[in-house]
């Protein structure tokens, strides 16, 4: 039997998503403009990788490398360019951003799709917070791209150009589930058997195998991130050290790492992290990871190397992922990610 024919393309469909495209070629050209303006390189880096990043829930789409001599290898396609950009920062880079197309697999929904574009930039010698200045300007500059007074999702609504709210992971957690999340955190661990209590003593579900970080992670989705980014964008910052992922220790407090996300209108907008350069802890990092990760799916990736070699020559330096479909979502009032992709993939 033929396949159905993708919709996307029928041209009274494409006739609706239009406005929402040429919004998304406007909103792009003004942030290119907003990097060159301050000295920011455009690069391009390969979609092809040895590993497609170690996070415990991200799913890769994994391929092969076929030599002339029919010699196989594995390769993923990347779920962030974060890798080959950290190795331009130890080559000398000192301001990159890229456009970068992205793949992550058991993800669909009105914010995620398979593939999209993850706008990613980083900056050497520069403090995390300066990312947070970053991010508030650029809001400023896709809604003015766009021609919009306020960023909409389901119902919501936030000012762009309003400097966003600034809330720690601890107060957010204590305002909005009652959790001091930082007495479950000791020694750079999470403390699992306190989390547990806490969160069922406020109504919140756990199963018995669930960790730490799964633990809140559920808080966060259930309690907090539905609040955030609300009237005007909100800048969550300081994550505990469980969850780093590939951010340093604070010094001031080592029971967070020097990470924030961008939410607008309860969306998850961007993540960041003040870089960490230790090569060591960033392997043990990523081997529990991984091992986290063939605990509950039964798979793992390997470590990229050569990304491990480079981190140890690194300088000090802030990086930051932002959704860049998701931003054009939020500017132009769509309501499905499909809406602003000029051709969406195809549903199996």
């Amino acid at each position: 039997m033929p396949q159905a024919p993708s919709p996307w393309w029928a041209p009274d469909v494409y006739v609706d998503r239009r406005p929402f495209l040429l919004a998304r070629g406007l909103i792009s050209a003004a942030l290119r403009g907003w990097f060159a303006a301050r000295d920011f390189i455009e690069v391009e880096t390969p979609i092809l990788q040895v590993s497609p990043g170690n996070e415990t829930h991200l799913h890769a789409f994994a391929t092969a490398l076929i030599a002339p001599s029919g010699e196989r290898s594995s390769l993923y396609l990347r779920t962030s360019p974060e890798f080959a950009c950290k190795k331009l920062l130890a080559a000398g880079e000192k301001r990159i951003f890229e456009f970068a197309r992205v793949f992550r697999n058991r993800e669909r929904g009105p914010t995620h799709h398979p593939e999209f574009t993850m706008l990613e930039w980083y900056r050497a010698g520069a403090a995390y917070e300066v990312l947070m200045e970053d991010c508030a300007a650029l809001l400023g500059e896709a809604a003015r791209a766009a021609g919009a007074e306020t960023f909409t999702w389901r119902g919501q609504t936030a000012d762009p150009f309003k400097a966003p709210e600034r809330l720690s992971v601890a107060e957010a957690f204590m305002r909005y589930a009652g959790i001091d999340i930082l007495a479950t955190v000791n020694a750079g661990q999470g403390d699992r058997a306190a989390l547990a209590k806490t969160a069922t003593a406020v109504g919140i579900q756990i199963a018995d195998n669930d960790t730490w970080g799964d633990i809140f992670s559920r808080v966060l989705v259930e309690r907090v991130e539905s609040k955030l980014g609300l009237g005007r964008a909100t800048i969550l910052y300081d994550y505990p050290i469980p969850h780093a992922a590939l951010a340093r220790q604070k010094k001031s407090d080592p029971r967070v790492a020097e990470r924030f996300e961008l939410y607008v209108c309860g969306v998850e907008l961007a993540n960041a992290f003040g870089e960490l350069t230790d090569a060591a802890e960033q392997r043990k990092r990523f081997t529990a990871d991984m091992a986290e990760k063939e605990r509950i799916y039964g798979e793992r990736y390997p470590l990229d190397e050569d990304f491990l070699a480079a981190l140890a020559r690194m300088p000090e330096a802030s990086g930051i992922a932002l959704g860049f479909d998701r931003l054009v979502m939020l500017a132009t009032g769509a309501q499905r990610i499909e809406q602003v992709l000029w051709t969406p993939v195809s549903e199996a």
